[in-house]
């Protein structure tokens, strides 16, 4: 790749014909005006950075060329050994020549598979600051170490890496190292630490901890997001007035939504600190201030229930909580049904056959198949169905609490909670196809928007920044009281997927979680409410096994909801709906 330079983003006619385009999009209307077709606008990533590899190949083909003249010329019985097929390549002259550092392979690696850049406005890329954060700063710098750390690790976990797996790993492990010595010794420094070098390469640190998941590697990335938030909160409204400083507040706000609802504690500032001024599309923003309701609310129903002793004007309050929470799910469904009009999805195919009847290995589960126009705009689709289930979850534990010592399972909170929830799970699911490369082998049902692509690279491999983003909704599937055996396996085998083939380690450590909301959290919370009598042995039988009871059936009762859902979105596509 090289730099071009300040590029002219005019339309190909315009650039051609040598005048001032004035950049409309679709088609601009100096083209609509001379009444000529508007051929469109080039990828800005290929405005700035021009692709020289064809340009490599010319010249390192006629070199040899001019070598095998020569050596013709003064060794005929050369010519036989040299020789090559008509129309065929002399590629073992050019592959060597071409090899790259492995380092400089792992960089591109990484562009390819996690910087997304937008191409349309008001769509959004990830990691889409990285690249001119990079240009600006000087090599060996904390972002650069950051950056070749993410990149050697992503490498080094795919199974095709160029080299040793380990031998990458321990180089991005001396490049963390470096990355975490540098940032501590810029973030002691007054303007160094508001400096956005200093907040990509937090972020890029966090990153690197999911890629690799080392011993305790969740906390780490939690330890590092916590920090990316007080740097925000530092750099105060004034970062919002750059493009980088912009997109690094809404990469981190994301991250922070994340790390609130995982860990069950309450967002750092409010919903209006957070979205007051840093708002590029209104229905993205609002799908992301419910996320931070949610997460308000989920911290506030964790602590209620944890210390709240049971006495009718404390029932009242988790009366209250339940209300509040079908509230923000009234929006999120309101939201759902009526997205941002370039987030719409579709259902392309209903697939029935498992191979070999094992699940994990399945690539699609039993059920419908939907396609999005982008991956970015599917993770913020799950997000909203992520929300939906963890909301489900706290009105049915907020229930549990409210009617205790009445069996939960018999309140119409769970009847409603469990719907809503196997819908959720199955659109979740139907989901996972899309984003883990499915559509690759069957390019005549994709229909495709175009409205985001990586930096650089071929579209037509998986990438493992769909497989990143679907680490977190793929855990909440597992972890839920209302998937099925069979869909905890097929979910399990496709967290597998995303951390032995994309490289994405964190999805190990998820899909090893033994946890299942809500019932362990209400049975916790009954434990806490009467601890008395109650042994260490007690406990953790208690905790890890349900309650016989009106529920014992729950399981068939939740397979017979899963196959009314099947039936109805298997009649919904024959239909064509």
């Amino acid at each position: 790749m090289v730099y071009c330079g300040k590029p002219s983003r005019g339309c190909q006619m315009c650039r051609t014909r040598r005048i001032k385009c004035d950049e409309t999009k679709p088609t601009c209307n100096q083209c609509a005006k001379s009444r000529r077709q508007c051929p469109g606008y080039k990828d800005e990533f290929d405005l700035v950075f021009r692709n020289e590899t064809k340009a490599t190949e010319r010249r390192v083909l006629k070199a040899s060329r001019k070598a095998l003249a020569q050596t013709k010329s003064s060794n005929p019985s050369s010519l036989t050994r040299a020789r090559t097929t008509k129309g065929q390549t002399s590629s073992a002259a050019i592959l060597p020549t071409l090899t790259l550092p492995v380092e400089e392979t792992a960089s591109c690696h990484f562009v390819a598979n996690y910087i997304l850049l937008p191409r349309q406005d008001g769509t959004r890329g990830f990691n889409e600051h990285i690249l001119p954060l990079l240009k600006a700063e000087a090599p060996g710098g904390h972002l650069h170490h950051a950056f070749n750390a993410c990149a050697l690790a992503s490498l080094g976990n795919r199974p095709n890496a160029p080299c040793s797996g380990s031998d990458l790993i321990s180089r991005a492990l001396g490049h963390y190292t470096k990355a975490l010595s540098a940032t501590h010794l810029a973030l002691r420094d007054p303007e160094l630490s508001k400096a956005d070098a200093t907040l990509a390469a937090v972020l890029m640190l966090g990153l690197f901890e999911n890629i690799t998941a080392k011993k305790m590697g969740m906390f780490a990335w939690g330890s590092h997001t916590e920090g990316a938030i007080q740097l925000v909160k530092i750099r105060g409204r004034k970062q919002l007035r750059t493009k980088t400083g912009f997109n690094l507040f809404i990469a981190v706000r994301t991250q922070m939504i994340i790390h609130s609802l995982s860990t069950g504690t309450a967002p750092v500032m409010g919903v209006e600190w957070w979205l007051s001024d840093a708002v590029r599309d209104e229905g993205i923003a609002q799908c992301q201030r419910l996320a931070i309701k949610t997460a308000e609310i989920r911290a506030e129903s964790a602590r209620l229930t944890s210390t709240l002793p049971h006495n009718p004007e404390n029932v009242e309050i988790m009366l209250d909580m339940i209300r509040r929470a079908q509230t923000i799910d009234h929006e999120l469904v309101t939201w759902l049904q009526n997205p941002p009009k370039h987030f719409e999805w579709k259902t392309v195919t209903w697939e029935d056959h498992v191979p070999g009847g094992d699940y994990e290995k399945a690539e699609v589960f039993p059920g419908r198949v939907d396609i999005y126009r982008d991956f970015w705009i599917a993770s913020i689709i799950n997000l909203a169905r992520v929300l939906r289930l963890t909301l489900a979850n706290i009105i049915v534990r907020s229930a549990a609490w409210a009617c205790s010592p009445v069996d939960y399972r018999t309140t119409p909170e769970y009847a409603t909670a469990a719907r809503t929830c196997v819908d959720t799970i199955t659109d979740i699911i139907a989901s996972v196809p899309y984003s883990l490369g499915w559509h690759l082998k069957r390019p005549e049902i994709l229909e495709r928007a175009n409205l985001s692509g990586f930096a650089c690279g071929e579209e037509d491999s998986p990438k493992g920044l769909p497989g990143y983003f679907l680490t977190w909704p793929l855990a909440n599937v597992y972890g839920q009281d209302y998937a099925t055996d069979a869909q905890r396996a097929w979910v399990a085998g496709r967290l597998k997927f995303i951390g032995d083939e994309l490289g994405v380690k964190y999805a190990h450590l998820l899909s090893q979680l033994n946890l299942r909301v809500p019932s362990m959290l209400i049975r916790r919370d009954a434990l806490m409410a009467n601890p008395q009598g109650l042994d260490a042995h007690r406990l953790a039988t208690r905790l890890a096994s349900p309650k016989p009871g009106p529920g014992a059936d729950l399981l068939s009762q939740l397979q017979a909801m899963q196959n009314d859902v099947m039936e109805r979105d298997k009649h919904k596509v024959e239909q064509g709906t």
